[in-house]
């Protein structure tokens, strides 16, 4: 839940970190299985027990030198060690029912690796029964055929993975020219941001851009996500203040739009005053909030004591958190922006404070 923060990217900019996608990268290996592995010994397992002219000299040579070359690379204890697992699971998976064979399967996808897959070959050519080798043989490819489900699992959720980097790289792309949309009338042939602009006519068509595009729903998570990402770079670059007070001047625009959206001031046919108070400094420009709260709260010239002032920002913080999701940019804009609205109150409650004193 947003709460109100000692920093603000409202008004004393700090970053929300958005994390970038990553981008998508197919891989051989999936859960730590190398699946053209598996698709060799899919192969091994349905011919390695068939009649051949030259019998299975070959094939054992090659796994005796197979498992020379993985001993040479460890040390003989470690190796006598993983050697003793790898049996251990052999034989878990040999006495397993169907059920149970799933299980472990899902248990220990990670240790079926090409270990496991010699050392299953080597048990089984010691297998002193035809019997015991057809037994052998038929549970490897039950174990192959689930590992293949997995496979295809893998592949589906790749492809989902992929799907979904490629419709947030284009809802970035996309966010990014609707933030440059809004800053064209201020940045457009300026080969310096200042702020505020020359031109008070831009900043007008900012103002206008924004409600605008506010109305067409682009003003998403997606876009807030951008200008907080923008803001951020600015802040550490430290070269750019006229950048970082734009940025956050479109973020003031905006919470400005849609904490406009719903009024409260009226209950039945009585105004509620604190209520249209802090409407009118919520739909007012940031420059104004000191000469409007002067005018406004009975400390100064109006009638609208603090406290209700606070507890009025209190309730519609709460709603405001109620009406927008846990933890979005949106709720965060809007908290701050009502924060903010309360902290400038609270100064101008205790310069007045001091001069009457």
């Amino acid at each position: 839940m947003a709460s109100s923060s000692s920093s603000s990217s409202l008004f004393m900019p700090t970053s929300l970190s958005p994390q970038p996608p990553r981008s998508s990268r197919h891989q051989a290996h999936c859960f730590g299985i190398n699946f053209s592995l598996l698709k060799n010994w899919h192969s091994v397992a349905s011919g390695m027990w068939r009649t051949s002219p030259f019998g299975s000299t070959n094939l054992i040579n090659s796994k005796k030198r197979r498992t020379l070359i993985c001993a040479v690379n460890q040390d003989p204890e470690e190796a006598f060690k993983k050697t003793v697992e790898v049996d251990r699971l052999i034989d878990k998976l040999r006495e397993a029912n169907p059920i149970e064979l799933q299980k472990l399967v899902v248990e220990n996808v990670l240790a079926f690796n090409e270990g496991f897959w010699i050392r299953l070959a080597a048990r089984t050519d010691t297998c002193k029964s035809e019997d015991d080798k057809a037994w052998f043989s038929t549970w490897l490819i039950l174990i192959i055929s689930l590992l293949k489900d997995y496979e295809e699992l893998a592949i589906s959720v790749m492809s989902i993975v992929d799907r979904l980097v490629h419709k947030t790289n284009e809802k970035i792309n996309s966010a990014t020219d609707v933030l440059k949309g809004i800053l064209k009338p201020v940045v457009d042939d300026v080969i310096e941001i200042q702020w505020p602009p020359r031109d008070p006519e831009s900043l007008k068509l900012m103002e206008k851009e924004i409600t605008e595009r506010e109305q067409d729903g682009q003003l998403d998570e997606g876009f807030l996500s951008e200008v907080n990402a923008q803001l951020r770079q600015a802040k550490e670059d430290g070269d750019k203040p006229g950048l970082e007070a734009m940025l956050q001047k479109v973020l003031q625009l905006y919470a400005s739009k849609v904490l406009s959206k719903r009024s409260y001031a009226k209950k039945g046919d009585e105004i509620l005053k604190a209520e249209e108070f802090l409407e009118s400094i919520i739909k007012a420009p940031e420059e104004e909030w000191n000469k409007l709260l002067l005018n406004g709260l009975s400390i100064g010239k109006g009638e609208i004591p603090p406290p209700d002032l606070y507890a009025i920002i209190k309730k519609r913080i709460e709603r405001t958190l109620i009406r927008t999701e846990g933890g979005s940019y949106q709720q965060r804009v809007l908290s701050e922006y009502l924060n903010g609205i309360q902290s400038r109150a609270e100064q101008v409650v205790q310069v007045l404070e001091g001069k009457l004193q």
